[in-house]
């Protein structure tokens, strides 16, 4: 049987089956595009508000104190150069689509990996579906997202959510799995119901590993700023795209540029948050 015989069925299959969700729940995903541009709007009107001063004073602070010297003064003087080459609108866009995006990952992938964690039979098939998510070209979630909630902000969430779920949802069963067995024997032994034993003993033990997969879930939604330009998302990933689309090589360095200090600056408070709980002296 040759090739097109195979995939002609399937491709009609898809098509109608997108059809078909077109067709009978706009109503839906008119909700879920009017949820989640109130979600980016909202954050993003706050981040705007906020003098480009004011935000770097507190991430200097907050560093200090929090991070180490040389990274508090290394943060401000990138957040700064943010401002000096005209883009930190562009900046506080993508800090709120990435913030957002995490959010909503977190909220799916927290629970669902403390559900894997404690079932063992879900093992497998969670690690096929996640496989499958994370080895999927990203650019593919972009069309699901456009044809059912259109251009914007609310597709660029959809699609970094979607990729920002599996680190997050791995690392908090990893935790969940690895609680010490003699413990979970005490709680046992002790007659503590499975639903205390989970909150006082379980997620206790895992909060350092699901803090890791907080902190990966950041790294990977900026892996999708630049492709979630594509659909308009706004922010430094759709200024690296026109810039490319017009040959605007300064530009598009200057964003590149932007994206890099904002992703380290992130990175390095997530890493922090996720070494206080065991101890990490601050550097």
């Amino acid at each position: 049987m040759e090739m097109f015989d195979i995939t002609d069925p399937f491709d009609a299959i898809v098509d109608d089956g997108l059809m078909w969700i077109t067709d009978n729940a706009t109503s839906f995903f008119d909700f879920i595009r009017f949820v989640l541009e109130g979600i980016f709007n909202g954050l993003e009107s706050v981040l705007a508000a906020t003098p480009y001063w004011a935000f770097i004073a507190i991430v200097l602070i907050t560093g200090w104190f929090f991070v180490g010297r040389f990274f508090a003064v290394a943060a401000a003087a990138g957040l700064w150069l943010c401002q000096a080459m005209g883009l930190w609108a562009d900046t506080m866009a993508t800090l709120t689509l990435v913030l957002s995006s995490t959010l909503i990952a977190l909220i799916i992938a927290i629970p669902a990996g403390i559900l894997v964690g404690l079932t063992a039979g879900m093992n497998k098939v969670s690690d096929v579906v996640l496989d499958f998510i994370q080895t999927m070209p990203a650019y593919i979630y972009l069309l699901p997202g456009i044809a059912l909630v259109g251009y914007g902000p609310a597709t660029a969430m959809c699609a970094t959510s979607l990729v920002a779920i599996p680190p997050a949802m791995r690392l908090t069963a990893h935790g969940i799995r690895m609680t010490p067995t003699q413990f979970r024997e005490l709680g046992q032994a002790v007659g503590m119901k499975p639903s205390h034993a989970l909150f006082k003993i379980r997620i206790p033990f895992a909060f350092s590993s699901i803090l890791a997969g907080v902190n990966q879930s950041l790294m990977i939604g900026f892996g999708m700023v630049v492709i979630a330009g594509i659909v308009g998302s706004g922010g430094l990933g759709q200024t690296v795209y026109e810039a490319v689309r017009t040959l605007q090589i300064d530009k598009s360095v200057n964003a590149g540029i932007a994206i890099v200090i904002l992703s380290i600056v992130l990175d390095r408070f997530s890493q922090r948050l996720a070494n206080f709980r065991s101890g990490a002296k601050r550097g």
